[in-house]
């Protein structure tokens, strides 16, 4: 049985941790003296030496005491900023931060509840095969932790990431690839009252540019943005730079090339015109991922949902999650509803049945796979 007021203690100390974004040594050292007390093997990998940050990410392993798939259960250590100084309130039933800051329910709410399954495994000698515990740095900042995540350390057969909004049982199976697009308008610059006709008003050039843009949903798998908008340094002065900072996404990987091609080919078009000059930075942040309704880790996310009175809800969304990551390693996973409402604000809450709710069905998911086949 789920301890409600230990699962309640610990998330609220884990939140009062700082570990913003490339800051989560503390984390780390709090999280190994957890699961080292549960006997599980703890390791951190060498992503801290390819990201520059404070610590890599955090593994820690149990051997099973069946025989059954090895499962993988995946949250984020990182917060956004504010997330220095958190101070959790519980009152109705309801975890708030004080209000200076971000809860960190996103996505502590799924770190506490993985620790409190694996404690009541180990209480109550329930049966269970092989266990990895994957808790990553930098997810807040490109996935940037799963990315460089030491894959040969693991050895999981599917996997489960607590990082989606949505109640428990919602099991996100389909996530959208994602290009990031910088481009830089170089124009010329000149006196804008002596001789402004002798500039190339960069801020004009991307302005008409970006008004031929289609941006905002394309369809339903797909969507574009131009988010940032910089440049200039004086209102008497032509301004000869402008920066501008995009993304295109969509559950369609062609469709996203095909967007980010457009995006590029205005801008060049708009430079080309006036006789600026264009550079263009465009990356793949994350690729598409799509897990079959009919796979073992769908089936049996789904079937435990069912099991507890849980109405499993089987879809995609709009954004990126480790899941994509380890879904491009082989790794067959899904990312989990934990009910975490209002993230990345500092009106950020989980309400506290929920948040016992996520670790009952992370227990229940461990305790239904114990003893089946390895798939």
């Amino acid at each position: 049985m789920i301890n409600e007021k230990r699962l309640v203690s610990n998330f609220m100390e884990l939140v009062q941790v700082d570990s913003e974004s490339g800051h989560e040594g503390q984390m780390v050292e709090t999280l190994r003296h957890k699961l080292t007390s549960l006997g599980m093997e703890v390791i951190t990998d060498d992503a801290a030496k390819i990201t520059g940050t404070e610590t890599g990410n955090l593994i820690a392993r149990m051997k099973g005491t069946v025989n059954g798939p090895t499962l993988m259960f995946c949250a984020h250590m990182d917060t956004i900023t504010p997330g220095r100084g958190i101070k959790p309130v519980l009152e109705n039933g309801i975890i708030s931060s004080a209000g200076e800051t971000v809860l960190g329910a996103d996505d502590k709410a799924g770190i506490a509840a993985v620790i409190e399954a694996v404690t009541v495994l180990q209480q109550e000698k329930i049966a269970h095969g092989n266990l990895e515990l994957v808790f990553t740095i930098c997810e807040e900042t490109g996935l940037s932790g799963a990315k460089n995540l030491d894959f040969s350390l693991l050895s999981a057969d599917m996997g489960f990431v607590l990082d989606c909004d949505g109640p428990p049982g919602t099991i996100v199976n389909r996530g959208p690839s994602q290009d990031k697009i910088k481009a830089e308008v170089l124009g010329k610059a000149a006196h804008a009252g002596i001789n402004p006709e002798h500039g190339i008003n960069a801020i004009q050039v991307a302005s008409r540019a970006v008004a031929k843009m289609q941006l905002g949903r394309i369809d339903e798998e797909t969507t574009v943005n131009i988010g940032l908008i910089s440049g200039g340094v004086a209102i008497n002065v032509v301004p000869d730079r402008v920066t501008l900072h995009g993304e295109t996404r969509s559950l369609q990987d062609e469709k996203r090339v095909l967007q980010t091609q457009l995006i590029c080919d205005t801008l060049k078009e708009a430079v080309q015109e006036s006789g600026a000059r264009l550079l263009l930075d465009v990356a793949t942040i994350y690729p598409a991922m799509h897990v079959p309704g009919d796979s073992a880790v769908v089936k049996l996310a789904k079937r435990t949902a069912e099991q507890l009175g849980l109405d499993p809800i089987i879809r995609g969304t709009g954004g990126g999650s480790d899941t994509h990551v380890f879904n491009d390693h082989g790794i067959p996973a899904v990312n989990l509803g934990i009910a975490m409402q209002k993230v990345h604000t500092t009106d950020e809450f989980i309400r506290v049945e929920d948040l016992s709710a996520v670790a009952s069905y992370v227990l229940a998911i461990i305790k239904e796979a114990a003893g089946e086949d390895k798939k």
